[in-house]
Formats: structure tokens, sequence, C-alpha cells
């Protein structure tokens, strides 16, 4: 059978909480649903047999998994080129990625959720200090590199650039967030979607948006979702960004764009992306060495 976006988001919900009994108000809470649309659903659930519940349990069925096998994400691609300058003076000898927060490199705490998720097809565009990632390896042996020679000289729109032919079924991470809510990443993803959380006011960069679709990208306003540089890309998408990246990388200006420009603000004709909804303290931005100070109180000394 074919899902709903709702249907969907209960699903895989279930599947990654089926050992833990689970109240209709809660679950309504973790998935942004009312609680009549989750009682709703649970029961077409199980009356098409996708779920049964045991015990106060709600667990998959083998047509459950089957129906969300189509949504299984494939890959998982980062980008870790940048020399990351308003974390002077740690970034001096040290990529930002691997710059340690409470005694874990902050890329690990990506790459640690991306492998709950049975993601192991990763890949990381690397370009400062780049053989430092190598360092990686001994933990996850997976990764694979690609290198970007001129991340020095462009924004990372460069990185977008080397990646552009991987795109289908993945995950585009940007590789300097700390992420504590490891759910985030998950198995299976129903469309294109970007993370965002829901702010009275930011003055970083956000969305605009209208029925869960982005339809602005800004930086900084009122009353939009905080824009999150983890996404993920389906095959259609995927397709038309193998397109046009290399067209607005090559544009006057184009080497000097973030690469979210490309499908958020350049092309938007070719896409519907919507806004994948997240809670304050499941991710956090380190932008600045005061930032990190913030949150590790070792750099304070």
């Amino acid at each position: 059978m074919g899902l709903l976006l709702d249907q969907f988001n209960l699903l895989v919900f279930i599947e990654e909480k089926q050992q833990t009994e689970l109240s209709t108000d809660y679950i309504a809470a973790e998935t942004f649903l009312t609680e009549e649309k989750v009682i709703q659903n649970l029961e077409e659930f199980l009356r098409d047999g996708l779920i049964e519940k045991v015990k106060g349990h709600y667990l998959m069925t083998k047509k459950g998994y089957d129906c969300l096998e189509p949504y299984r994400v494939k890959k998982a691609l980062f980008m870790a080129a940048g020399f990351g300058s308003r974390m002077v003076p740690v970034t001096i000898n040290t990529p930002k990625p691997l710059i340690r927060v409470n005694g874990k490199p902050i890329i690990e705490t990506l790459l640690d959720a991306v492998l709950r998720a049975g993601i192991e097809d990763i890949t990381i565009v690397r370009g400062y200090l780049g053989e430092q990632f190598d360092l990686l390896l001994p933990k996850y042996p997976m990764i694979k590199f690609i290198d970007n020679p001129v991340y020095d000289r462009t924004n990372n729109i460069s990185s977008a650039f080397y990646l552009k032919d991987l795109m289908e079924d993945a995950y585009v991470l940007e590789s300097d967030l700390l992420l504590y809510n490891q759910r985030l990443i998950r198995k299976y993803e129903y469309s294109t979607n970007y993370l965002g959380m829901k702010v009275e006011y930011t003055d970083d960069w956000c969305f605009r948006t209208k029925n869960g679709i982005i339809r602005e990208l800004l930086v900084g306003g009122r009353d939009v979702y905080h824009m999150f540089g983890i996404s993920f890309w389906n095959k259609e998408d995927a397709k038309k960004m193998s397109l046009d990246i290399p067209k607005v990388y090559n544009s006057e200006g184009g080497k000097q764009k973030y690469w979210d420009e490309v499908a958020l603000r350049d092309c938007t004709e070719n896409y519907q992306i919507m806004v994948r909804p997240v809670q304050k303290g499941d991710i956090f931005e380190i932008d600045t060495f005061e930032e990190l100070k913030a949150l590790d109180h070792t750099y304070a000394g």
C-alpha cells in the first residue's frame, strides 16, 4: 500500500520505538500529529496488518516492513572541507568537524547516528587538513573520502559539485553539527526534506514555508524554521540536482554560493522540498569559539 506522509511518519516512529509501550498522546507529541490522527492511523495499520499489538506494544509485521522498504535511505554524504574560521584558535590545527566536544569529535555524533540507522555507504568530502580525517577509519572503516582541491577558493557548493552524482536516496550532512537526538537520522525518508526548528525569530539561515513546503530561503526572519544543514534527497530530485549544481556552480559568482541555494533559491521551480520539524535541543550548530566554550567548559581555561 502507498502511504500518506502522516502515515509514513507514524509507521517509522513505531518501527523505531516498537520495544517501548507507547501512549497515543506521547506518539502525537513526538510525531507532530494530533492524537485523533494517531488513533485513526493506528486502527488502519492494525486492520491492514502493518502492525500488531502485543501486551501494550505496537510491533511491526513483515507487511509493515515491506511497506517501508521503498523509502529506505541508501547513503550518507558528509561535507567537511571548510576551514571554520570563526572557530579559531581551535581550528588552526584541527578541522572543525574533528573538534572534540565533551570528549567526542563533532562529526562522530553524526556518524554514530547514521550507522544506528543502518546506513553504511558513507562518503566524506574533505579539504582543510584533510589527512586528519583518516583518524576516523579505525572506528569507521566503511568511510570513503573525496578530496576537494578548491575548498579554500570556493564556498561549500564546490563540495556539492563533487557529490552531485551520488545524491540519490541519500542524506547530505554538514559535518559540524552536534547531534543529540540520534533519531533525526532515520532508516526511511518519505521525500526530499531539510531539518528545521520553528522559531519566533532567528538572525541565521531559515525557511519560510507553506503547507510544510519550503517556499523561501532567508537569512533572518520571524515565524520561520531555523535551518539545519541535514537534508535528504530522493531519486527524482537528486537527478535534477546533478544538473542544477554544475549550472549554478559555473554561473557568474556561483562558486561563492552555499550549496543549499541551488534548490532553495536559484532553481526553485524544479523542486518542492519539505521541512522536517525538529525540537529545541535535538541538534546544535557551533559557529564560534564562544559557543564551543559554552558547551564544553574545558575550552574556557
